[in-house]
C-alpha cells in the first residue's frame, strides 16, 4: 500500500442507479388517509410512502381517473 495517492485525475463516479428518480413534493393529506395507508403498508412490511406512491403511479400508468364528482368554481 503507498503512503500517499494522487487522487487528482479522479473522474467524478455518477452511476445510474443513483440519480435521483424520485422528485420531493409537500402535499396536505388527511389524518384519516395517512393513517389508512400506514396501517395497510405495516401488515405488508413496507414504508407508507411507498405505498401511496405505488397506488399514484398505478392510477398514472392506467390513466384512471377518480370517480368522485367535483365541483370546481369558475
Amino acid at each position: 500500500m503507498k503512503k500517499e495517492y494522487d487522487f487528482s485525475k479522479l473522474k467524478r463516479a455518477e452511476p445510474k442507479y443513483l440519480r435521483r428518480i424520485k422528485e420531493s413534493v409537500t402535499m396536505r393529506i388527511d389524518p384519516l388517509v395517512i393513517n389508512y395507508f400506514k396501517k395497510i403498508a405495516s401488515k405488508k412490511g413496507i414504508p407508507y410512502q411507498s405505498l401511496i406512491n405505488f397506488v399514484l403511479k398505478e392510477y398514472a400508468l392506467h390513466e384512471l381517473e377518480p370517480s368522485a364528482k367535483w365541483i370546481t368554481k369558475q
